[in-house]
């Protein structure tokens, strides 16, 4: 059993404990709070921490006659982008620092019946738009292996908070990457599920068609229970599918024999950093030595990702930030005329790159560019999609590294949003075709900065992925190591 006063028990321990009698929800809850208060003026995960609303609720709990459901007790983290009654919520934006949500997202709603313990709202890259959390109009979040880096984006404080012992679980949302490259540079498990698994409703809305909230944990395991969780039709969400969510918890055998793995080694020939290169090649001998069969598939439409990718999330981007005009709500400019209050409003409001993809989208989606750009993006999209779903007829899942890179150092890119975006190189394709993707740890580089392996599955099929990761997990020490 694990001790109760270990920073990184992981959630299926700290709801057991809790079970068990060894440990309240209460004790569970300060626990987290102290190290919020000892490592976030360092790390900046967290954007605001609300101690009075969590012991509140622990307190609650702990008084219940009966569990409230599977996460019981266990301490949770919310990306600054998700909607919580009451809570601030800015999505990293000044032009949203004084918003208060009157209502809940879907999945907090879920959280709540499920038993867990809201810590706080944690730092996001302006609006989800950002590879590094340096985006953030209130700072950036710093990596706890190396707090010089950057952590990943655009999640970063949420796999700040797991990585550090500040909490067993987070939430995420993914649009292009934003969930699965900063677990792979903290060192955490973090998944995209399918689009349509869970509910979008409060999430303050970056690319419609993209974007995807899923979990950050410790272990594939609690990933999974995390994700049964959030998971789910949504009356108020016209995207949530009516699809039953499995049991994924229960498809965590161990057992991975027979399982075949994709490599699509034709883009891993440039631009992977070699330790990085070096640690996913290991992650494969490791799965081949469990049973799985590890062989070449190709993704020809996958080299035009990143084009792809930017030209469709930055078009919704212009599209679904018009709404932030300092009429309706968010932050308002003085000025003299309605078009100056816009114009003055935004400009103040918004940071450099939201400001970037504001441009680039409205050019795309302007009158003699949306042919030629937009409409050409889907358009190969369709065929990226159609790439993947050739490639599942040979394999289970397809393999490549999380990210090219290790974290690399704050303000290193900063000039430069070429190198910036192309972070997402490995990231984009599973968004962009709407398929469940994960990440977890497979390693370290030789300066000990964390490696990630990323495994794609069929739609629907999260279960198998957890089920590869969660065999790798129990195969390697990665997942039992943590930040000093």
């Amino acid at each position: 059993m694990a001790d109760a006063a270990d920073p990184f028990m992981t959630a299926v321990e700290v709801r057991d404990a809790i079970a068990a009698r060894t440990l309240t929800a209460r004790e569970a809850c300060e626990r987290a709070l102290a190290r919020i208060d000892l490592l976030n003026p360092a790390l900046h995960a967290f954007h605001h921490v609300d101690p009075e609303r969590a012991l509140a609720r622990a307190a609650a709990l702990d008084r219940a006659a009966a569990p409230a459901g599977p996460l019981h007790g266990v301490p949770i983290a919310i990306k600054d982008n998700i909607s919580i009654r009451g809570m601030q919520t800015t999505a990293g934006s000044r032009i949203l620092e004084n918003y208060v949500p009157p209502f809940d997202a879907t999945v907090i709603a879920r959280l709540e019946a499920a038993g867990a313990v809201i810590l706080g709202k944690t730092v996001l890259d302006e609006f989800a738009m950002g590879s590094s959390t340096e985006n953030s109009a209130y700072g950036p979040a710093r990596n706890p292996w190396a707090p010089d880096r950057i952590p990943g984006g655009s999640s970063g404080g949420s796999a700040v908070a797991v990585a550090a012992g500040m909490a067993p679980l987070a939430l995420g949302s993914d649009t292009g990457g934003s969930i699965r490259q900063p677990a792979a540079l903290c060192g955490v498990v973090g998944m995209k599920p399918t689009y349509g698994r869970v509910s979008r409703y409060g999430l303050i809305a970056f690319a419609s068609s993209l974007d995807q909230i899923g979990p950050f944990a410790r272990t594939v395991r609690d990933a999974a229970l995390l994700l049964e969780v959030i998971g789910g039709h949504d009356v108020h969400d016209s995207t949530a599918a009516e699809r039953h969510v499995p049991a994924f918890g229960q498809a965590l055998s161990g057992d991975i024999r027979g399982v075949r793995v994709g490599v699509p080694r034709d883009l891993l020939e440039e631009g992977v950093d070699p330790d990085v290169r070096r640690a996913f090649d290991q992650s494969l001998r490791t799965l081949e030595e469990l049973g799985a069969t590890v062989q070449t598939v190709t993704l020809p439409y996958s080299r035009f990702a990143i084009p792809v990718y930017y030209l469709v999330a930055t078009a919704e981007a212009s599209s679904n930030l018009a709404r932030y005009d300092g009429v309706r709500y968010g932050m308002r400019a003085r000025a003299g005329t309605l078009g100056d209050m816009y114009d003055e409003t935004r400009s103040a409001g918004f940071g450099a790159e939201v400001k970037r993809r504001i441009v680039l989208g409205t050019y795309v989606l302007s009158s003699g560019y949306y042919d030629a750009y937009y409409l050409k993006a889907q358009q190969v999209r369709t065929l990226i999609r159609r790439d993947f779903e050739q490639a599942f007829d040979q394999v289970d899942a397809i393999a490549v590294p999380t990210s090219p890179t290790p974290a690399f150092r704050i303000g290193e890119r900063a000039d430069d949003p070429l190198q910036m975006y192309l972070a997402d190189i490995f990231t984009v394709s599973a968004p962009l075709a709407g398929l469940p993707a994960i990440s977890v740890p497979c390693g370290f580089t030789s300066g000990r900065l964390p490696v990630g392996l990323q495994l794609t599955g069929r739609a629907w099929d999260e279960a198998t992925l957890l089920r590869i990761g969660d065999a790798y997990e129990q195969a390697t020490p990665w997942s039992k190591n943590h930040p000093t």
